[in-house]
């Protein structure tokens, strides 16, 4: 049975408590574990809850979601390049999958709560990825020395 972590983001709370009931049973509906929810304050802080739990023996895979809304500046454009960027360097320095269930940038709440069910997504992306990625190379080599 694959063991999940999932980080899930508080900024915009109404939006992501519907996520992470989205999340948990998404899991739950493909008989995976989840090992930790760990919650923390927005999207930004998201990379380093993903790293530690991608450290962890137990956990197989990370799904992250949170929420950025837009609001009067690129502030959401920035929060999400950057959540973005360090949830991929977390996959490929841990060589975990991570998945990205954060929705926006250039959301309203509306569109936001449209699209509560990406965090499912990010929990199907998480174990699919677990399936299909080859098992990874012994250290040294691609012919094993």
């Amino acid at each position: 049975m694959p063991t999940l972590g999932l980080v899930v983001a508080q900024f915009n709370r109404p939006i992501t408590e519907q996520m992470e009931a989205q999340a948990l049973e998404a899991a739950d509906d493909a008989g995976a574990d989840v090992f930790d929810v760990v919650r923390v304050p927005g999207a930004y802080d998201a990379p380093l809850a993903a790293d530690r739990l991608a450290r962890r023996e137990a956990v197989d895979a990370v799904a992250v979601i949170g929420s950025v809304i837009t609001g009067d500046t690129n502030h959401d454009q920035v929060i999400t390049d950057a959540t973005a960027q360090r949830l991929s360097d977390v996959s490929l320095e841990r060589d975990t999958p991570v998945t990205l269930g954060v929705t926006g940038p250039g959301m309203s709440a509306a569109e936001a709560r449209e699209r509560v069910e990406n965090a499912a997504k990010a929990v199907d992306g998480a174990l699919e990825l677990l399936e299909e990625l080859p098992a990874a190379e012994p250290d040294g080599d691609a012919d094993g020395t």
